[in-house]
């Protein structure tokens, strides 16, 4: 009995893939920022907009999603910043992008997250036209849902993607400012 159990683990440690450790951490870190935190429970977050800095009317999101947007901000909701490398310019993943993606979809398909519904906001720095980074944020936001529904099988109800542009900077900036804390993806749990 004992022989046959030593070729099975000898697989399994064959097939973890490199730098397992630290990827099962950065999961973990990912389930413990994210998960649906107990009533009563005081959660302190970073960069999350306040109501009134998300932009007005949430325009193509519907009203009842805005309002859960609103109050997700308003109580400090479960939520994660995400450096997730883009192409120059463009919506294209780089492998660093994918490889954080995928630590983000196994923390949002963890048990532990139920149902929760996650915004995905998409943000930039102030480098270059305001309207072009509002639309490329929006761009990036939807690739990255694109990404976890079609990888991990995340129902597209569970996630909405949100463009911020360069509103809601981590890091006040002047205009026309490479701020590479800013250009990032933020993770927030609508439910927690």
């Amino acid at each position: 009995m004992r022989h046959s159990i030593v070729p099975v683990i000898a697989v399994a440690l064959l097939a973890m893939p490199a730098g397992g450790r630290a990827d099962d951490q950065n999961v973990q870190s990912l389930i413990g920022q994210l998960r649906p935190r107990p009533p009563g429970q005081q959660i302190i977050t970073r960069g999350l907009p306040k109501p009134a800095e998300y932009p007005a009317g949430g325009a193509s999101v519907p009203p009842a999603l805005h309002a859960a947007m609103a109050a997700a901000a308003a109580t400090d909701a479960p939520s994660a910043d995400l450096n997730v490398l883009f192409a120059n310019g463009s919506a294209e993943l780089t492998p660093s992008a994918i490889r954080l993606l995928d630590d983000l979809g196994r923390a949002l398909t963890d048990a532990s997250m139920g149902d929760s519904r996650f915004l995905i906001e998409g943000h930039t720095d102030t480098v270059g036209d305001r309207a072009l980074n509002q639309s490329l944020s929006e761009r990036r936001a939807a690739a990255v849902v694109t990404y976890l529904v079609t990888r991990f099988h995340i129902p597209a109800a569970h996630l909405t993607a949100k463009g911020f542009g360069e509103d809601a900077l981590l890091v006040p900036t002047p205009d026309q400012t490479p701020e590479p804390r800013n250009r990032r993806v933020h993770v927030v749990n609508l439910d927690g």
